[in-house]
C-alpha cells in the first residue's frame, strides 16, 4: 500500500478533527484510503436546466433556474417549515424545508435568481421539493456545475458538519491529485490485457470525477471485479489449504448398518435427488479428503434421510456421529426421528440440550467418551468442553447459518483429525450468494420432493375476509385435520398496529369454543417442559389448533396438519414465510397456507405475498427475497466475513461473479502459492486483505 493512502483522514485539508470524527463514527472511514472507497451511488448531469411547467412528479431529480420570489415560516414546534416559492418564466415552484428553517431562512435572498436542484413531489395539487440543493447563479457557478457529478449517501450528522454529496465532491478534489499515479495495481497484466481493463489507478479517478459516463462504466466495471475477484480468491484458498492440510478419515466400507437400514427399514423408496447427493457424500467420505459439504433441500425435501444414511456409514467405519441443531425444539424434532429409524438397528441414539441435566447428563459424557454411545443429537451443548468423543468421524449441523463460526469450530478440536461436516440447510440459497457465502464447500442440492408429496396451495386474505378464513379451518378440522396459526409477536407494541398472539389466541378461543376445539398456545418465553406438553397434544391430535410464535418455524413435524394460517403475514421476510409454510404438506393430504394481511399493503408487501401464492419454489422465492432485500439483510450472511462489499452487488453483478471465481480458479491452479512473479501484485494485496489475528481457514 503506499504510504499516503494509510494517512489518517483527518490530515486531509477540508477534514480536520472534528469532521473526521464524524466520517469514522458514521462510514468507518479512517484513512485517504477509505475515503477512496466510499463510492458514488449515482451520477448526474447538471449541463441542462428544465421549466418548471414541465416537471412530472416521477422524475427522480430535476434541476431548475429561476427567480425566489416569496419565504415564508409555517406552523409552530416540531411542525414548524420554511416554504419559498422559485418562478421562473413558465411557472412556480415551491421549496420546503423541515429541518434547519432558520439556517436556511438567513441565507436565502429575495428577488435573487438560484440554481435549484431536488426530487420534485406533488402536494395536493402543488409541486415541491423537499431540502433542495441552491447556489446562487452565476456564470461561474454554472460551469463549475457542468458535466457529471457524482452523488453519494451520507448521514444527517454528516449533512449537519457540510459532508453532504456536495462536501464529499470538494474533499475528493482535493484527495484525488494527491493520490494520483500512488495506487498500486492489483491485478496481473495478462488479466488486464484480457479484460480490458483500465488501470486501478485510473480507475479511482474517474469514479469520482468521471469525464464522460463511458469512462465512469469502465471504472465501476474494474473495481467490482477487483473485490468479486479477491473475494472469490480468499474463499478458494481457504479450500485448497483445508485440502492439502487436513485429510480425512477414509469411510471405505459400506456395511450391515447401512444395507440392512436400507433393504429392510427404508420407509420410502428415495428420490433421484436423494440418491445423487449420498453417492456425492460416500464419494468424499472414501476419497481420503476431509468433507466439507452443504446440502441445501427445500422443506420436506428429504434432507434428514440423507443425514440419516451419511451416520450409518460413519457407523459402519467405526466411528461416532453428532447431529447438531440450533434450537430444542428442532434437536428434539431430530432425536425421536433418528431414535425411531435407528432402533430396528440396536443402535442406541442419546439426547442433549441444555434440559438434560444431573445423573442422564453425565451418563451421556461417559458412554460418548468410551465409545458405548455412537450417536449423539444435541444443541450448542455438544461443543461444551464437557463433552468429548471417543472417534468423531461425522458432525451434521442443520440450519448452519444460526451458528457462529468460532462455535462450529469447537467440534472441530473433539478428535485428532478434523471430522467430516455435513452442513445442512432448509433456506434455499441463490447461487450467486452461495458462491461467496459457501464458496469453500462443496454443494449438493435435493431439488425434488418425495413421491406423493402434493403442492401446498397458498392464499392471500385481508382482514375483511377472517371470517371465510375461520370457515375453512372449520371445514379442514371437521376432515380431522389440524391447524397453525401463527404471530409475528407474543405481546402488545404500541410501535406496531399488529395483532399479538395473545390477543389472537382469545380470539380464537371465541371462534373455536370447546368441547368441540382444543386449542394449543406455543412461544418462546414457555418453560421447556410446558412447550414440549403442548407439542404433544398438537401431535397426538388432543388439540387441532396450534397457536403459536415462530418458535415453529423449523423442526416441527406434524403429518396430520394441513392448514397454515399467518397472521401480519406483510411482518415476514419471503425466507420465513416459506420456511413456516413447509410446516405443512408433510402427509398425504392437500395442505394449506393462508396469508392474512391488513387492507392495505405496500409494493414490497404484495410483491412477497404474490410471490409466495404463485411459487412452491424455495430458489426461486430466495431470489427473489435477495433482490428484495440485498445480500446484507439475508439471514445469517453478515457473520461470513465476505460480505462488506464496498461496490459489487451479488445481485446485480452476479455475471461479474462468475468470471472473477473462473479467474481466480485459474490462478490458484497455475500458481497454488500464488509465489510467480507475475502474480506479485495479486499476492501483495491478498496478503493485505488477510486478517493475520484470526485464523478461521480451517472452519465450515
Amino acid at each position: 500500500m503506499s504510504a499516503i493512502l494509510s494517512t489518517s483522514i483527518e490530515f486531509l485539508k477540508g477534514v480536520g478533527p472534528n469532521r473526521a470524527d464524524v466520517l469514522k463514527l458514521d462510514l468507518n472511514i479512517f484513512t485517504f484510503e477509505d475515503l477512496l472507497n466510499h463510492f458514488p451511488f449515482k451520477y448526474v448531469d447538471r449541463t441542462n436546466f428544465q421549466k418548471i411547467s414541465s416537471i412530472i412528479s416521477d422524475q427522480s431529480y430535476v434541476q431548475v433556474k429561476g427567480v425566489l420570489v416569496g419565504i415564508e415560516e409555517v406552523g409552530t414546534g416540531k411542525a414548524k417549515r420554511l416554504t419559498a416559492v422559485l418562478r421562473d418564466d413558465s411557472g412556480a415552484l415551491e421549496l420546503v424545508w423541515f429541518r434547519g428553517a432558520m439556517f436556511f431562512k438567513k441565507s436565502l435572498i429575495l428577488g435573487k435568481e438560484y440554481i435549484v436542484y431536488g426530487k420534485p413531489t406533488l402536494f395536493g395539487s402543488k409541486m415541491n421539493i423537499s431540502h433542495p440543493e441552491m447556489i446562487l447563479y452565476s456564470i461561474a457557478a454554472f460551469n463549475e456545475l457542468k458535466g457529471l457529478q457524482a452523488i453519494y449517501n451520507s448521514s444527517e450528522n454528516m449533512k449537519n458538519r457540510g459532508l453532504d454529496s456536495k462536501g464529499l465532491r470538494k474533499l475528493f478534489s482535493v484527495l484525488l491529485p494527491q493520490v494520483k499515479g500512488k495506487i498500486p495495481e492489483i491485478l496481473n497484466a495478462e488479466m488486464m490485457v484480457d479484460m480490458q481493463f483500465m488501470s486501478r489507478d485510473q480507475a479511482f479517478q474517474q469514479i469520482h470525477q468521471p469525464q464522460n459516463m463511458e469512462l465512469a462504466n469502465r471504472a465501476i466495471a474494474r473495481l467490482k471485479f477487483d473485490e468479486l475477484f479477491f473475494a472469490q480468491l480468499r474463499i478458494l484458498k481457504v479450500k485448497q489449504g483445508r485440502q492439502i492440510n487436513y485429510s480425512g478419515f477414509i469411510f471405505d466400507k459400506v456395511g450391515d448398518y447401512f444395507n440392512g437400514f436400507y433393504t429392510k427399514y427404508l420407509p420410502f423408496e428415495l428420490t433421484g435427488a436423494q440418491k445423487r447427493v449420498v453417492k456425492e457424500i460416500r464419494k468424499d467420505m472414501g476419497s481420503g479428503q476431509h468433507m466439507n459439504r452443504l446440502l441445501q433441500g427445500d422443506v420436506g425435501s428429504g434432507k434428514t434421510m440423507v443425514a440419516l444414511l451419511s451416520i450409518l456409514i460413519a457407523l459402519d467405519n467405526g466411528y461416532q456421529a453428532a447431529i447438531m441443531a440450533p434450537t430444542e425444539i428442532l434437536a428434539n424434532q431430530h432425536f425421536a426421528s433418528f431414535e425411531e429409524m435407528l432402533r430396528p438397528l440396536g443402535i442406541e441414539v442419546k439426547l442433549l440440550t441444555g434440559s438434560v441435566k444431573g445423573k442422564e447428563r453425565q451418563n451421556v459424557f461417559e458412554k460418548l467418551q468410551s465409545g458405548e454411545l455412537k450417536v449423539i443429537v444435541g444443541t450448542h451443548a455438544l461443543i461444551e468442553d464437557p463433552v468429548q468423543f471417543k472417534n468423531i468421524g461425522l458432525v451434521v449441523i442443520d440450519e448452519q447459518h444460526r451458528f457462529g463460526v468460532a462455535q462450529r469450530s469447537k467440534l472441530w478440536r473433539k478428535n485428532t483429525r478434523p471430522p467430516h461436516v455435513l452442513v445442512m440447510t432448509a433456506t434455499p440459497i441463490p447461487r450467486t450468494l452461495a458462491m461467496t457465502l459457501y464458496g469453500d464447500l462443496d454443494v449438493s442440492v435435493i431439488d425434488e420432493l418425495p413421491p406423493g408429496r402434493k403442492p401446498i396451495t397458498t392464499l392471500h386474505y385481508k382482514d375483511g375476509g377472517r371470517l371465510r378464513v375461520f370457515g375453512f379451518m372449520r371445514d379442514q378440522i371437521a376432515l380431522g385435520r389440524q391447524v397453525y396459526i401463527v404471530y409475528p409477536l407474543i405481546e402488545e407494541s404500541e410501535a406496531m398496529d399488529y395483532k399479538d398472539l395473545m390477543d389472537g389466541y382469545e380470539s380464537i378461543q371465541r371462534a373455536f369454543e370447546p368441547p368441540h376445539y382444543q386449542i394449543s398456545v406455543l412461544h418462546g418465553r414457555m418453560k421447556s417442559d410446558a412447550k414440549d406438553f403442548e407439542m404433544h397434544r398438537f401431535k397426538t391430535g388432543v388439540t387441532q389448533i396450534m397457536v403459536a410464535t415462530t418458535v415453529i418455524e423449523v423442526g416441527v413435524n406434524v403429518p396430520n396438519a394441513s392448514v397454515m394460517v399467518i397472521e401480519s403475514a406483510e411482518r415476514f421476510g419471503l425466507s420465513q414465510l416459506h420456511q413456516l409454510r413447509g410446516r405443512v404438506g408433510r402427509g398425504a393430504e392437500q395442505s394449506y397456507c393462508v396469508l392474512m394481511t391488513a387492507d392495505k399493503l405496500g409494493p414490497e408487501a404484495k410483491l412477497r405475498m404474490r410471490t409466495m401464492c404463485e411459487t412452491n419454489d424455495g430458489f426461486k422465492i430466495a431470489e427473489v427475497d435477495l433482490k428484495l432485500r440485498g445480500p446484507g439483510d439475508i439471514e445469517g450472511t453478515r457473520q461470513s466475513g465476505m460480505m462488506d462489499f464496498k461496490i459489487a452487488d451479488l445481485v446485480k453483478d452476479s455475471q461479474t461473479m462468475q468470471i472473477a471465481r473462473q479467474k481466480a480458479m485459474e490462478i490458484l491452479s497455475d500458481d497454488p502459492e500464488i509465489k510467480k512473479e507475475e502474480n506479485k501484485y495479486i499476492a501483495a494485496h491478498l496478503n493485505l486483505l488477510t486478517d493475520p489475528k484470526s485464523n478461521w481457514s480451517r472452519i465450515s
